[in-house]
């Protein structure tokens, strides 16, 4: 193509993209906003239905079925679309039931059978653990179950958590979804240059630090995932060199009837070196092996749809 051409192109696109990201961030308001009109039950049921549908149809898909083939050769293609189906189902209702964040947690420890939320003994005992030790702490989560619903744990059992999120390219997106969030989810810390110093400083403070761990990041620390090469963000590695605290993995497994299991690992031992400081491929080695190990339990309950070994 003309050198003309392609420069006219590119700067058409760029004059566009503000109008694109403003027309995003009003169709997330919309439908957010649409969405908590109804029930949430039902509309997760519905946008599990909806995805389905859609998902199969878009490069998501072939992402997702390459990366599970991958992951699982031994399994055939039957089962591998089963757990294709299952992704997007469980992404369809993310989506619905982050529009009903702010009353979604839903248990009540006096009748635990009747509640949305199933706690198993040793979580709880594990969150007091934490309260009241007088410790920060490192709380590794991944794109497992409902993952936007641990930092609601957090704060239902009385812990300080600070929490980092990314935020939507679009700005009236973002305001919309940072309300939604920021009802009984702790201090929300945006993902950016500062970010681990902010994370630094909640530590410091004796918070409780919480973050995904499990994409790719270009110019992370080389890790084995599903027995492949990959990158990780070393960040929470980081940060135990300069706050030595505990260490716990946290997860949601979606159960039948629209209910939830919340989970909270024992401790993660860090990796040390010779000297006795952190080993930072190392430490997210381990982190590594335990989301490996939950996603095995749960495949169709993780976001195989995104690049993860590049």
């Amino acid at each position: 193509m003309h050198p003309l051409l392609l420069r006219t192109r590119a700067r058409i696109r760029d004059a566009t993209k503000p109008l694109a990201e403003a027309a995003v961030g009003a169709l997330t308001i919309a439908m957010l906003r649409t969405t908590r009109y109804f029930d949430p039950t039902k509309t997760a049921n519905l946008f599990g239905r909806i995805t389905r549908f859609i998902g199969p149809r878009l490069r998501e898909d072939r992402i997702g079925r390459e990366n599970l083939k991958a992951a699982f050769p031994e399994k055939s293609p039957e089962e591998i679309e089963t757990i294709l189906a299952g992704v997007w189902d469980n992404l369809g209702r993310i989506g619905a039931e982050f529009a009903h964040l702010d009353h979604i947690w839903d248990y009540d420890p006096d009748h635990p059978e009747k509640s949305r939320v199933e706690i198993p003994p040793r979580t709880h005992e594990l969150f007091a653990q934490l309260k009241d030790d007088g410790k920060p702490a490192l709380i590794f989560a991944s794109h497992l179950g409902n993952w936007e619903l641990p930092a609601l744990a957090a704060v239902a059992h009385g812990l300080d958590a600070a929490i980092l999120f990314r935020r939507p390219n679009s700005e009236s997106a973002d305001r919309a979804i940072e309300q939604i969030r920021a009802v009984k989810m702790g201090t929300l810390i945006a993902a950016g240059r500062d970010a681990p110093l902010k994370l630094a400083e909640a530590l410091q403070k004796g918070q409780h630090v919480a973050m995904l761990v499990d994409q790719y990041l270009t110019n992370g620390v080389e890790v084995t995932f599903f027995g492949r090469k990959t990158r990780a963000n070393p960040m929470l590695a980081r940060l135990l060199r300069q706050v030595d605290c505990p260490i716990h993995g946290t997860r949601i497994i979606r159960l039948p009837n629209n209910r939830f299991r919340a989970e909270l690992s024992e401790e993660v031992k860090p990796v040390r070196d010779a000297s006795g400081q952190i080993d930072i491929q190392g430490t997210m080695q381990a982190i590594t092996s335990v989301v490996e190990g939950w996603i095995r339990e749960y495949p169709d309950q993780w976001l195989w749809l995104h690049r993860r070994w590049r």
